[in-house]
């Protein structure tokens, strides 16, 4: 089999004291599917952000798209230059639960700062792109407009317009549903699996259990700080092999 676009090896995270990772093994192959499920504070989270950075990993090893950004050498943890993440970051964005949008900018000034201010394209060739992306979203007639006059189901499609606009080789995305009012998050799971049905390459922590059955390739059950099960959606859902995810499966279908 080729290579996995994304390889974590022996993952640790620590915050002072507490230990949120705890050796986590995880792999992802482009064009694949992944859902992180798990009760919370499992480290769901901690482990993408840690994979895109934006939280700085205590030991393992990470690789993707054949570079290594981090790694145990010499007896001591190193990771990669700054300019070496930043590249990896662009081609894994993030897509947050909170949207994380610049207030003072306008919708496609969100969508375009990526592609213009971090990988250096042109200016006209991203506000091209943006328009085009904002059109696939269904928010073309919101170019305009500021996040402030969004809806929470707005603001996150926007969200996945600016991840796509980095031409992306993996997205993650952290709860994406979970900040929207119940009659927002339909729309969004739509946006999604259109992303699936052109075979881009997902990593998606949820808690929308009956998205993760239909769209995963592969779910990755997180609780206290370690992957305690992996396996296609129905062996996941309908026949657990740990105490650990059974209980957990039938705490959600009470």
């Amino acid at each position: 089999m080729s290579q996995p676009l994304l390889s974590v090896q022996g993952l640790h995270k620590s915050f002072g004291a507490l230990k949120v990772l705890r050796g986590v093994d995880f792999t992802v192959r482009s064009g694949e599917v992944a859902f992180l499920i798990g009760p919370s504070g499992g480290g769901k989270s901690t482990l993408v952000r840690c994979i895109n950075f934006l939280e700085t990993p205590s030991s393992g090893e990470i690789v993707f798209d054949g570079e290594t950004l981090c790694e145990a050498r010499g007896g001591r943890f190193h990771h990669a230059p700054e300019r070496m993440l930043r590249a990896a970051r662009s081609e894994m964005p993030m897509v947050f639960q909170h949207f994380n949008l610049f207030s003072h900018r306008t919708v496609l000034e969100n969508v375009i700062e990526g592609p213009v201010l971090v990988q250096r394209r042109p200016r006209a060739e991203a506000i091209e792109d943006a328009i085009r992306l904002l059109g696939e979203v269904g928010l073309r007639e919101k170019a305009d407009s500021y996040p402030d006059q969004l809806s929470g189901g707005q603001k996150q499609r926007i969200a996945i317009a600016r991840a796509l606009a980095m031409h992306p080789k993996l997205i993650l995305f952290d709860e994406p549903t979970s900040a929207l009012d119940p009659e927002l998050v339909t729309g969004i799971l739509e946006t999604i699996r259109s992303l699936v049905d052109k075979g881009m390459t997902l990593v998606i922590v949820t808690h929308e259990m009956g998205f993760a059955r239909k769209l995963a390739d592969v779910v990755h059950f997180i609780a206290d700080g370690t992957i305690v099960e992996s396996g296609p959606p129905d062996r996941i859902f309908d026949h657990p092999e740990s105490k650990r995810l059974s209980g957990f499966i039938k705490s959600i279908i009470r």
